[in-house]
């Protein structure tokens, strides 16, 4: 799977609506900023006019990269079908750090998805890699900077909501 460009159904879902948003909604509003500090006058020492323009950059940006991430999408998991025997993209895994003896969860997605804020990490970070296929009870060992870390896999579930 490393190399493919992989997608959780629900992380398709939230970036059509983002795009759908930035594309009706936010495109809208950032005319109609524009419009309003043209109407000032004078463009030139216009501070409104100068941050409607960024943020109308910004929009345009994020779209291109939505339609860029969509446009070469190779696979959409749907979570629902996820088999939770094993650990793969579209599962929720609940682990045991054995060296601290801390759990955590987290989801398997794409790496488009990742969001370490969000709990979602890549199947192609090293955590991904060592834990796709493993099964509860699974002690796998992942590379990292720091060393070595084994984790205990207590949990699989089909992230779903």
């Amino acid at each position: 799977m490393a190399g493919k460009n992989i997608m959780t159904r629900a992380g398709l879902q939230q970036l059509e609506d983002e795009l759908h948003d930035l594309k009706v909604n936010q495109r809208r509003e950032v005319a109609q900023k524009i419009k309003e500090a043209r109407e000032q006058g004078d463009l030139s020492e216009n501070a409104e006019y100068d941050a409607a323009k960024d943020e109308q950059r910004d929009i345009e940006t994020r779209i291109e990269e939505i339609e860029k991430i969509l446009k070469n999408l190779d696979e959409v998991i749907d979570e629902e079908e996820v088999n939770s025997d094993t650990i793969n993209i579209g599962c929720k895994v609940g682990v045991l750090d054995m060296e601290y003896n801390e759990e955590m969860t987290f989801s398997i997605v794409g790496s488009n998805e990742a969001s370490s804020r969000k709990k979602k990490i890549s199947n192609e970070s090293p955590v991904g890699k060592a834990l796709i296929g493993a099964r509860v009870g699974d002690i796998v060992t992942v590379e990292s900077m720091a060393g070595e870390i084994q984790y205990k896999v207590l949990s699989i579930e089909r992230n779903i909501g």
